[in-house]
């Protein structure tokens, strides 16, 4: 089994190659929740839904996010009775968070609710999110603390990052089939995902650090980082807040005490020996994921540096 820690857009493509190569039913995805939120009185997951829609060739590809062909009637509505649009969500898209919010009042569980989603949408593969328990990410500020999504798409990542908090981790426990999943991978590979939000979300759930100490396979992450800035999303302003290099190296250090090989791209090849001075081989190969082509090349890679192949 291949066990992949995933955040949302970055991951998705990722995993659009993991699944050219490996058998869906061989796959385990351990997806952010830290993004998690309630919009509208809706429970909205967006890194999960992601994961989904892309995987099943439903996303919007413009935006990397909802889903493709979807209308807006809605949220005019809502935008009509003086709500925020900022956090902008398509008709169909709704229907989504609708359903899982109906089904949490219920008293079924996010990861119940997930596999029942994994499964609407004609995927094979499983879908774990990190935890059942609500864990948010926050962002401190010179204004407080501000829900990483606001601070992503409200304020357009304007803020000065003085740390980021996982609001409600202390006390969570990871999702069913987690840690076990983990322990018992053949390889565990880290998506190219922000390394202090969506990575960082994962490995803040009690046991799962731990647990990729234990894991019977061998660890791998690419680099989000390629060239000295994140291919998308704000991980450099986040990392430069926390005062963590951004590079490669910078991203290696953040999971040096559990990391087994590092990936990073052909534009990187000159920080390798900087990456393997702190003792963790590195492949260099085009991470960059610009059609399912490449997307698969990436996927052998990273399987052949934990030891895999597939054909």
């Amino acid at each position: 089994m291949i066990v992949v820690l995933a955040g949302g857009v970055g991951a998705s493509r990722f995993l659009e190659g993991v699944i050219q190569v490996v058998p869906q039913d061989q796959i385990t995805v351990i997806a952010n929740t830290g993004d998690d939120r309630d919009v509208y009185g809706l429970r909205v997951s967006p890194d999960t839904d992601i994961v989904i829609y892309t995987l099943s060739g439903s996303v919007d590809e413009k935006n990397g996010w909802g889903l493709r062909g979807d209308t807006n009637n809605a949220m005019q509505q809502l935008t009509s009775y003086g709500y925020e649009n900022w956090f902008w969500l398509g008709d169909r898209d709704l229907a989504t968070h609708i359903h899982r919010t109906n089904l949490l009042r219920q008293g079924k569980t996010l990861s119940e609710i997930t596999a029942g989603l994994t499964k609407s949408f004609g995927l094979q593969l499983r879908i774990l999110p990190m935890s059942d328990q609500p864990i948010e990410t926050h962002i401190k500020t010179p204004d407080g603390l501000i829900h990483f999504e606001e601070y992503m798409i409200k304020r357009q990542c304007s803020d000065e990052v003085q740390d980021v908090i996982f609001v409600g981790a202390d006390t969570a426990k990871p999702a069913p089939g987690v840690i076990d999943a983990i322990k018992q991978a053949d390889a565990v590979l880290i998506a190219p995902s922000n390394p202090i939000v969506s990575i960082g979300s994962i490995l803040s759930v009690p046991g799962i650090h731990e647990a990729l100490h234990e894991t019977s396979g061998m660890v791998v992450a690419v680099s989000p980082i390629v060239g000295g800035a994140p291919i998308k999303g704000p991980a450099d302003k986040l990392m430069r807040g926390l005062h963590v290099e951004v590079s490669a190296v910078g991203v290696a250090r953040r999971y040096r005490d559990f990391l087994d090989v590092m990936v990073i791209d052909e534009q990187d090849a000159h920080l390798k020996e900087a990456i393997e001075d702190l003792g963790i081989p590195t492949v260099v190969t085009n991470t960059i994921m610009s059609d399912s082509v490449a997307k698969a090349n990436l996927a052998r890679a990273v399987l052949q540096a934990a030891g895999l192949h597939f054909a």
